[in-house]
């Protein structure tokens, strides 16, 4: 996956810094899930480019990030500087930090592309001080339900899908769970589960990027990605 993302790591970067699903969905969620994090040891879990990471800085967190990807690191570290420490990790693998090291972790659209959570979240548990928060957000589990009827929304699975990112044409790879195996692997790992979130896009989002039956007002959201905020017991 790592040499995947370095492929179209800028076309990647690109896309997200002005699409709908990013900058004016996922991201804003992501934010406002995060609240007051002024003087908070954040952890950016796949942190890719670090957008998410220089909003939270922004707003007074101490960030501290990794990506699998050197590409994404290298991009990441020409937009948050020398401040914010960054380094190439996997998830997958132990994480180099220590325990209880953060008050948050953020993982923005990453444990979908993974089959197995039960190691990665313990990892997080693990780098998290009791009470902290792991604040995520992943492909809604329903998405594949209306456009793939067909499939067997109870089984763990694997599906790809073909995206256009600054004029790339990519592959994305991803693994289907329903949302009671979300849960559970939640529960497994030792959180508490607090919010769980399916919000609207931001309320600044250009009028020309929203589907056209939220722009004229029928309809409020759309499903996309599903949020979650959890408490590490």
């Amino acid at each position: 996956m790592s040499d995947h993302y370095d492929t179209f790591a800028d076309s990647y970067e690109a896309e997200n810094a002005a699409s709908l699903m990013n900058a004016f969905y996922e991201r804003p969620a992501m934010i406002a899930l995060a609240g007051d994090v002024r003087g908070r040891r954040i952890l950016d879990a796949g942190c890719g480019s670090g957008p998410l990471s220089a909003a939270l800085r922004g707003r007074g967190a101490i960030m501290t990030g990794f990506d699998a990807s050197p590409a994404m690191i290298e991009l990441a570290r020409r937009r948050l500087g020398a401040d914010v420490p960054l380094q190439v990790a996997d998830l997958g693998e132990p994480l180099p930090f220590p325990d209880d090291a953060f008050d948050d972790v953020v993982a923005s659209l990453v444990l979908h592309y993974l089959q197995d959570w039960s190691g990665p979240l313990a990892e997080l548990r693990r780098v998290l001080r009791p009470g902290g928060r792991l604040i995520l957000s992943v492909n809604h589990p329903t998405v594949r339900l209306f456009t793939h009827p067909d499939e067997d929304y109870f089984a763990i699975r694997q599906y790809s899908e073909d995206f256009v990112m600054a004029g790339k044409e990519v592959v994305l790879t991803f693994w289907h769970r329903p949302l009671h195996a979300m849960t559970d692997a939640f529960t497994a790992a030792g959180f508490r589960i607090c919010v769980l979130s399916e919000p609207p896009p931001a309320p600044d989002t250009p009028r020309v990027l929203l589907p056209p039956r939220i722009a004229a007002g029928e309809r409020t959201a759309f499903l996309g990605f599903i949020f979650f905020s959890l408490e590490a017991a």
